[in-house]
């Protein structure tokens, strides 16, 4: 089989299974020059024509000021195409990763990440773009699976799809599903051209070690190159220690339950829905408004019941906020509150310090925080027809 015909079945599945491309899109496509933007720009084309949906793709490069860039080469080849490729100034951004480039390393792939992708969610904005394509192909996410569980500790890669609230652009992955050496075969059998990559730091990061390593596996393990694939979306027979974790709060009965399959979740709303919709009426839309899906949720658990629920999220390098911290009447009054806050004040201590948090309390629980140690801080507001006030306290250990 052409690796056209093969590439473009990936991309028709990674949209039915994660609903990447709708009608009436307007996609703005980061074009490096390498190989896998060349050959996804080529292929979203073809893919308008045979998906029976119009959408629009729009090709922008990031001049991000590196020495020896090509991009009015690479304009010229878009243009010999027949597409307009836009050349986007953010020449900055070398200047700044130059300032921090640590003694003998190359330049910070992290900081550099994270300004490219500001600068392209700026550009999808100004064009009234709603969504930015990605070449991230199936390789790139086992690469970042495996660098995420070295480096990071964690289990994760990045998502198909991911909509990024406050720049209000949806990131799609169309690639996801795609192999790296189709995309080679592709670019041969097509004869494109592609344009070598002007970071200083190309092919020397971390990510190429672990394409090396993981080559050398497939080599001794062929079966593992579609395992590992497979595996990422296997959420079916996913059984880590995730799912059995009960932290005990020492000395105490009491116990904090990641919420982390259905059954707690239904746990979670039944609790929520008796102490804030039955007994403070607040509305069923104020109360599932959606901020669940950014937050870290447990349940409470008292002499193997569960009594309340707690949630907190990021809101930024050292600063949390708590949500939905809810007791059934029966078990107030108890201490248990305070245990529980106490608890997850010291746990997100040991991770960051110094240690901002926040949360918005209902006027008349205020003196329950302030025994706490925290501040009000500005006027008395309502929300959900219940006269609230802010509250903070920094931990500095």
């Amino acid at each position: 089989m052409k690796a056209i015909r093969k590439i473009l079945a990936c991309i028709r599945k990674a949209d039915q299974d994660f609903n990447l491309i709708n009608e009436g899109d307007n996609i703005v496509v980061g074009i490096s020059g390498g190989k896998d933007s060349i050959s996804l720009f080529y292929l979203l084309n073809i893919y308008k024509k045979f998906s029976n949906m119009n959408f629009n793709i729009v090709p922008v490069h990031l001049d991000l000021g590196f020495p020896n860039s090509n991009t009015s080469e690479l304009k010229d080849y878009f243009k010999s195409l027949g597409y307009d490729l836009v050349i986007e100034d953010v020449r900055n951004v070398y200047p700044i990763l130059k300032a921090n480039q640590k003694e003998e390393k190359h330049l910070p792939c992290s900081i550099c990440s994270r300004m490219k992708k500001a600068a392209i969610n700026s550009f999808a904005n100004k064009i009234n773009a709603n969504k930015v394509a990605f070449a991230h192909h199936a390789d790139d996410a086992i690469e970042t699976l495996f660098m995420n569980e070295i480096y990071g500790s964690r289990i994760a890669t990045f998502s198909p799809k991911m909509h990024l609230e406050k720049a209000d652009i949806t990131f799609i992955r169309p690639f996801i599903y795609v192999r790296e050496d189709d995309i080679c075969k592709f670019i041969k059998e097509e004869k494109l051209k592609i344009f070598a990559s002007s970071c200083p730091a190309d092919k020397h990061t971390t990510r190429e070690d672990i394409k090396v390593d993981l080559n050398k596996l497939y080599k001794k393990y062929p079966e593992a190159e579609y395992n590992f694939l497979t595996m990422l979306g296997n959420f079916e027979s996913l059984d880590l220690w995730t799912s059995k974790y009960e932290y005990k709060i020492e000395g105490t009965n009491i116990l904090l339950v990641p919420i982390d399959d259905k059954l707690k979740t239904i746990e979670m709303i039944k609790i929520r829905h008796e102490v804030f919709i039955k007994e403070q009426n607040i509305a069923f839309e104020d109360e599932l408004d959606g901020i669940d899906e950014f937050t870290t949720s447990y349940l409470i658990k008292y002499k193997d019941k569960y009594i309340g629920t707690i949630s907190y999220r990021k809101i930024k390098e050292r600063e949390f906020k708590f949500h939905r911290f809810a007791i059934l009447k029966n078990y107030r009054n108890k201490g248990i509150g305070f245990k529980v806050l106490n608890y997850l004040e010291k746990t997100l201590a040991k991770k960051y310090t110094p240690l901002k948090l926040v949360i918005s309390a209902q006027m008349d629980k205020l003196d329950f925080y302030l025994k706490n140690n925290y501040t009000p801080i500005g006027e008395p507001y309502i929300e959900a027809n219940i006269k609230h006030i802010e509250v903070f306290k920094t931990i500095r250990y």
